[in-house]
C-alpha cells in the first residue's frame, strides 16, 4: 500500500499554485507519465468545483487510463482527488497550499494508492513511485514557467 508525501516551499503565492494544480487540462504538457487528460464534467457546488476527469498514464508500451473526481476548494486552498475507475483498487491524493508570504507558499502533496493487479504493480509500481516523487518539482517548474521565476 504505497503512500508518498512531499512538502515544498515555493516562491509563488498559494493561490497561484492552487490555480496551477487546478488546471488539470494542462497536465499532459508537464506531469510525469501523463500522456492525456480529458475532463468529463465540471460542476460548481457551492464554494467548490467538482471535476470528473480521465487521465492516461503511460510508460514505454504500457498505457492505462483512470478516472477521478477532483474537488477544487479555492477558499481553503485544497484539492482532493478521489479514484472512480481504472487499474487501482485504491487511489486518493490531496494537495494543500499554505501561504508563507505574499509571494511564497508551502505546497503539500499526498498520495495513497494500490494497484488491483499484483503483476501490474510489479511492472509499474517503481515507475509510479518515481513519478510521484517528481510531481511537486514538476509543478514548481511549471509555476516558474507560467508565473516567472521569483527570487527570495
Amino acid at each position: 500500500m504505497p503512500q508518498f508525501t512531499s512538502k515544498r516551499r515555493v516562491r509563488h503565492a498559494a493561490a497561484d499554485m492552487f490555480d496551477l494544480v487546478a488546471d488539470v487540462e494542462k497536465y499532459p504538457q508537464f506531469v510525469p507519465l501523463c500522456t492525456a487528460l480529458r475532463v468529463r464534467s465540471r460542476t460548481p457546488k457551492g464554494e467548490t468545483t467538482v471535476i470528473v476527469a480521465a487521465m492516461t498514464v503511460a510508460y514505454k508500451v504500457i498505457s492505462q487510463t483512470f478516472t477521478s473526481r477532483v474537488t477544487l476548494d479555492k477558499a481553503n486552498l485544497t484539492i482532493l482527488v478521489e479514484y472512480l475507475d481504472g487499474p487501482f483498487s485504491r487511489l486518493q491524493n490531496r494537495w494543500t497550499f499554505k501561504p508563507t508570504s505574499d509571494n511564497s507558499s508551502e505546497v503539500e502533496f499526498f498520495i495513497d494508492y494500490e494497484f488491483k493487479s499484483r503483476t501490474f504493480a510489479m511492472l509499474m509500481g517503481a515507475m509510479f513511485d518515481t513519478a510521484f516523487r517528481k510531481f511537486s518539482a514538476a509543478f514548481e517548474k511549471r509555476a516558474d514557467e507560467v508565473y516567472g521565476k521569483k527570487t527570495a
